[in-house]
């Protein structure tokens, strides 16, 4: 980077008085940093990489104190950089800064293909990263799995299931799906039913592949059990369990359980009744789009993991009083990223799986694909939907109701948060509008709740959700943002004993 791109980095997390996504800080004043393996592994295992910025002091609230000395910081740095697997190239760069040297190694993201990178001092297992925020994770059994089936090209629809049959296989819908097969490939019909079973993925070795059984099976839940669907209206916003006042297991072949997921929602969607005032036809709208909703859920079943890492979890599709959101287990595939969906073609997680379920639900999809999913919504006036890739499950999630705060926020990956410098919504709408409490309950209700000052752990309990972590970053930062709440420290917006408060309502005297 240029020095200047340096200072005003630093000035940033002065500013922000925190570590990033992009961005590690170290003191470095007095020597170089003994371990910064699982730094070094976060960044190269990110397609961004990262930055390593030395001589500011976070304890100091980053005060620049400087770096005792570049040139052995960067030979240190560098020896570290070649403990790993592959040894990472790190890029330095030094400013002078508020009277100091400063410093920052700039790690770039290694390719898909070589991940993960790793501190060979650990091994793979205990050595890889990944980057969460501004902390570093170690890599999950999963996770490390996921970079290996890529790289080898390994497809767990394709696996065979030894202990299953093809008499487990409903005949008439092989039948129909090897017929269709053959008339549109006429070499087909040249080879006989185990030679053409292979060649289409429904055997393997002569047993059933799991994209076969899950396309064809009457009951793929009988060897599989959690390869269905957990559908669940929740009373209103967070999602504990006691919130479920609506709850259907779904099971079945992936075409019906397509179907009956579908219906599922659509029983439980309110339903605006209009008029058409020029021609007087009658016209019924649900909450959401339901040929949205029945592609995502398509998308859900056929482009999930169903590796032995995650085969024991299903897809979800929950609805909330704000909100529908369907969970895919599984992060997106390869080097495919949020910004890129709806863009490119992406690669293809499960191959055979995808064949057989176009093959069967293709006439039935009106639609295809997120482009359509995004026009579905557009044409109902709703938000974008949203795309979140988290570390163990792919998430879509529908909002109902355009005016909502909540409802600008869109997955971690992208701009996190709405603003007026960028606007990932595509909607005219200042960070300061003036929603209505009555349009959102969850938001009225917080901020009335924040008419008192609160810690993180105090709103996360009010909104029932688990995670302190999201709740800060999907709930607390937008109303921040936006100006609906307050911090009783602001010069010190990390302590430990921060709250927030409605703005306009002034902290309580004891803070």
């Amino acid at each position: 980077m240029l020095i200047a791109e340096l200072v005003e980095l630093a000035e940033r997390i002065q500013k922000g008085q925190t570590d990033a996504q992009l961005v590690e800080v170290k003191s470095a004043r007095e020597d170089c940093p003994k371990k910064l393996y699982n730094t070094l592994s976060a960044f190269s295992n990110q397609d961004q990489g990262g930055t390593l910025v030395f001589g500011l002091n976070e304890k100091t609230w980053f005060k620049a104190v400087g770096v005792y000395d570049p040139l052995d910081l960067q030979k240190n740095v560098t020896d570290q950089c070649n403990q790993m697997e592959p040894p990472v190239e790190a890029v330095f760069t030094a400013a002078e800064y508020q009277g100091v040297t400063i410093c920052a190694a700039e790690i770039p993201g290694i390719d898909l293909a070589q991940r993960p990178c790793y501190y060979k001092g650990a091994g793979r297992t205990k050595g890889s990263c990944l980057r969460a925020g501004g902390a570093n994770l170690q890599l999950t059994d999963y996770e490390l799995y996921a970079y290996e089936a890529y790289r080898k090209q390994l497809h767990d629809d394709e696996r065979p299931v030894t202990r299953a049959s093809l008499k487990l296989l409903d005949p008439d819908r092989l039948a129909a799906y090897i017929s269709k097969k053959e008339k549109q490939k006429s070499q087909l019909s040249l080879a006989d039913e185990e030679q053409v079973y292979e060649m289409l993925n429904v055997t393997r070795s002569g047993a059933p592949t799991l994209a076969a059984l899950m396309s064809f099976c009457v009951y793929p839940q009988g060897l599989f059990p959690q390869l269905g669907i957990e559908a669940a209206v929740m009373s209103g916003y967070g999602t504990g369990s006691a919130n479920a006042v609506d709850h259907k297991r779904i099971e079945g072949p992936i075409s019906d359980m397509v179907k009956e997921a579908a219906e599922f929602c659509k029983r439980n969607m309110k339903t605006k009744i209009t008029i058409d005032p020029d021609t007087g036809m009658r016209e019924d709208k649900t909450d959401y789009p339901i040929n949205a909703v029945r592609e995502a859920i398509l998308n859900a079943l056929v482009h999930r993991d169903y590796s032995a890492h995650t085969e024991k979890i299903p897809v979800q599709v929950l609805i909330f009083a704000d909100r529908l959101e369907i969970h895919s287990p599984g992060t997106l595939y390869g080097r495919m990223t949020i910004d890129q969906l709806g863009k490119t073609r992406p690669e293809l997680r499960n191959p055979a799986l995808a064949v057989m379920a176009e093959s069967q639900l293709g006439p039935e999809i009106r639609y295809s694909g997120i482009p359509a999913i995004r026009e579905e919504m557009k044409a109902y006036d709703l938000p974008d939907p949203v795309f979140e890739n988290r570390r163990d499950e792919f998430v879509v999630i529908f909002y109902n109701d355009i005016r909502s705060p909540l409802a600008m926020r869109v997955a971690e990956d992208q701009a996190p948060y709405y603003t007026d410098a960028a606007n990932t919504t595509g909607m005219d709408i200042p960070a300061d509008a003036d929603f209505p409490a009555c349009s959102d309950k969850t938001t009225g209700d917080l901020l009335e709740f924040c008419r008192k000052p609160r810690t993180r752990k105090e709103i996360a309990d009010f909104l029932d959700v688990k995670t302190i972590f999201y709740v800060s970053g999907h709930y607390i930062k937008p109303l921040l943002d936006s100006g609906y709440l307050a911090m009783t420290m602001p010069e010190k917006p990390k302590s430990k004993l921060q709250r927030y408060y409605t703005a306009g309502s002034g902290p309580a005297p004891e803070c």
